[in-house]
């Protein structure tokens, strides 16, 4: 009989570090466990890691070899940097004596503030390339070193085109070990400063992420599984560990990149919102076309070339508490129960609070004293928090992790209602109003910079107090809503089901077809160098025409992902899955095309508009093998052809569907799917761009393998 496989994933929280154990041929989650996570230990956070995934096996009785996969988010970069708990460093800026007079001052780095009165301050020395050698290399390394430089950053001018010069200098500090970290191994992107300053908060943590590494990949290795650890990105993919001791700084905010990855794996979301609802604070952020919006990290105010998921952070969540001032509901948080150390009224039992009064405190020393809590007859304290205002109103449902006993938690809010002089349904409605006033600016504002579609969007509620804040801020906004399934440990998923992540960026004026390809090609090696299947990876590319910077994405399964993937969906189940999203009847949804690996189904909808008037849209949804949203498109055109005909058909579409208005012509928004693979050409503006892409895809394909276009009105001119 053969043994199952299992993934282990581990999302490193503030608060709590949380395992699930996976069944990889179901996605099931078998068990999970959790621990508070382990800061102020002496191996830091890796030792909560390490007694997570010990007793969720123990617990589940799986063998450690029928591990073949193990992955962990971390907020170890992050939080090194918000405390400034930083290595020193120093930078040796190099560049030819023709461009040395505007690269020393760009490779030297001025201070970068990382917490209130903590900075982190480069040493610098400057060389030209011309009398580098390996023993003036290394006389500068020394210099820094006993200035108390930890580690050192080489960087040189146009070191992307050529990085020899870097090398020297990173054989001359390996050869007195001192670690190394070198700008193009950071980012291929000109821009000598911020890329410099990229490299150098990447050294800032490299000693502390090297020490976690070992210790950790040491326990995982003696706890007898061999499969690879991953360590999640910033950017909602995963790299192993040997990538995480070169570049560290990839793994800043991987916590809500690990939610979000749940989201996309677990709940096969294409277009929506995502909430991550904790108890003091919530991560928002978006999931355009099945793929989360990323953007570079700031440090200190400075811009980064860091990838990271752009998540906007509010003080609102689960457990914030109610603020009462001259007898009104004044605010909801940002001061948690967690944080004051009191216990939700939610969970607790509806006797106790029989004779309870309001009192009001301050949770911390430099906090206003307008905070509430409900104090029973016997002195002790309770929280009226988000959750119990949830639980009065109904909206907590049974089932989600928020759920408690609404009993509790309208004999708890009664003496808060009889405050305020309203009814206790009123006064959790207050709450719940005062908390999503916050929220619902944020995710309007989402909405707008990213050009979502309100009937297509959905929340996507997240964590463990996902029950308390989605539901109502959905109806207030009048948007659909789901909660994931097991959202208290959804981050714990998205780990376990994180694909290996790659980008590769380059400044390239009119790209050809030359340089498509060769930059898909660098991508392509290099997420196979970190642990992706080969016949697994899928490239995008995206070309910018206004920066000139043209982006490879590479993303794949890991080797055992690959072999043990999930049962297809059939073409029944892809219709229903799209006819749920359109809003449709099941027979309604058909088919209109299709690859081997992706099915594109369209319906028609009837709407009426100016009370008298009907007229008609044609939404379309791409749905893979996985029953994953690829696309969805609230009314679109779709053309198939094969492969040999593909660039013929692209040309027609285009042009069919652009749209001449006086002086200003409006291209269209396109997809090209080829197998699984979706090549967004919504940035693309020009037809011989669209064209230039397409090529690199349909090269190597057979004549008669099946494209397919999907098209609809854009706004670009």
């Amino acid at each position: 009989m053969e043994s199952k496989a299992y993934r282990i994933g581990i999302d490193v929280g503030g608060t709590f570090t949380k395992a699930v154990l996976i069944d990889n041929a179901t996605h099931d989650v078998v068990d999970r466990y959790s621990v508070l996570t382990t800061h102020a230990d002496e191996r830091g956070v890796a030792k909560g890691v390490v007694e997570v995934f010990r007793n969720v096996l123990d617990r589940s009785g799986v063998d450690p070899r029928d591990v073949i996969f193990l992955a962990h988010s971390t907020t170890q970069a992050t939080n090194a940097l918000l405390e400034g708990d930083v290595a020193s460093v120093g930078v040796v800026g190099m560049a030819s004596r023709v461009e040395s007079l505007l690269a020393r001052g760009q490779s030297k780095i001025g201070e970068i503030e990382l917490a209130p009165g903590r900075f982190l301050r480069p040493g610098h020395r400057f060389v030209t390339t011309e009398t580098l050698n390996e023993q003036s290399a290394q006389a500068l390394v020394e210099e820094l070193r006993d200035e108390g430089m930890r580690v050192i950053v080489a960087t040189s001018a146009f070191g992307v085109d050529d990085n020899s010069c870097e090398e020297t200098v990173r054989k001359a500090a390996n050869g007195i070990e001192i670690p190394v970290t070198c700008g193009h191994e950071i980012s291929k992107l000109y821009g000598l400063t911020t890329r410099t300053r990229t490299a150098v908060i990447n050294a800032s943590i490299l000693p502390k992420m090297i020490d976690t590494a070992a210790m950790t990949e040491g326990s995982v290795r003696e706890a007898g599984i061999q499969a690879p650890l991953m360590i999640m990105r910033g950017d909602g993919g995963v790299m192993d560990i040997q990538e995480m001791r070169r570049r560290p700084a990839m793994t800043m905010l991987s916590g809500p990149a690990a939610s979000v990855a749940g989201a996309l794996m677990h709940l096969r979301v294409s277009d929506g919102i995502y909430f991550e609802v904790g108890g003091t604070s919530t991560n928002i952020g978006v999931i355009r076309n099945g793929r989360p919006t990323v953007k570079y990290a700031r440090v200190g105010g400075h811009d980064t070339y860091v990838s990271s998921l752009d998540v906007r952070v509010i003080g609102i969540a689960g457990g914030s508490m109610v603020r009462v001032k001259d007898g009104k509901l004044v605010d909801v948080g940002p001061r948690s129960a967690h944080i004051a150390g009191l216990p939700y009224a939610a969970f607790a039992d509806p006797a106790v609070f029989a004779d309870a009064t309001v009192v009001f405190f301050r949770p911390k020393p430099d906090d206003p004293d307008d905070y509430v809590a409900i104090q029973t007859a016997d002195g002790t304290r309770y929280a009226l928090t988000n959750t119990c205002a949830a639980n009065v109103a109904g909206y907590a449902k049974p089932g989600l992790h928020a759920y408690g006993n609404p009993d509790a938690a309208k004999a708890a809010m009664a003496p808060l209602a009889a405050l305020l002089n309203v009814s206790v349904d009123e006064a959790a409605r207050q709450i719940l109003q005062k908390s999503t006033g916050k929220a619902i600016p944020v995710v309007e504002q989402l909405i707008a910079e990213y050009g979502l579609d309100r009937d297509q969007a959905v929340l996507v509620g997240e964590g463990g107090g996902a029950g308390a804040l989605i539901p109502f801020t959905a109806e207030q906004m009048k948007l659909r809503h789901t909660i994931s399934k097991d959202a208290e440990v959804i981050s714990s998923i998205g780990v376990a089901l994180a694909l290996v992540r790659e980008v590769v960026e380059r400044v390239i004026p009119n790209p050809q077809a030359e340089d498509l390809k060769a930059i898909k090609r660098e991508a392509f090696d290099a997420v196979v160098r970190l642990g992706a299947a080969a016949e697994n990876v899928e490239v995008t590319i995206e070309v910018n025409p206004h920066t000139q910077r043209v982006r490879a994405t590479a993303m794949g399964a890991s080797e055992m992902r690959a072999k043990f993937g999930l049962t297809a969906v059939s073409e029944d189940e892809a219709r229903a899955i799209a006819a749920q999203s359109m809003g449709v009847a099941a027979d309604a949804a058909q088919v209109v095309a299709a690859t081997d690996r992706m099915r594109v189904i369209q319906a028609t909808v009837k709407e009426k508009y100016l009370k008298f008037l009907t007229r008609q849209r044609h939404p379309v949804r791409a749905v893979d093998l996985e029953g994953v949203i690829r696309i969805q498109r609230a009314n679109a055109k779709v053309a198939s052809a094969p492969a040999q005909q593909g660039l013929e058909v692209l040309k027609r579409f285009w042009e069919d569907n652009t749209v001449y208005n006086g002086d200003s012509v409006i291209v269209p928004d396109m997809f090209l799917i080829v197998g699984a693979h979706v090549v967004d050409l919504t940035g693309v503006v020009a037809l011989d761009q669209a064209m230039t892409v397409a090529r690199t895809e349909f090269e190597g394909l057979a004549p008669d393998v099946p494209v397919v276009l999907v098209a609809t009105a854009g706004t670009r001119r």
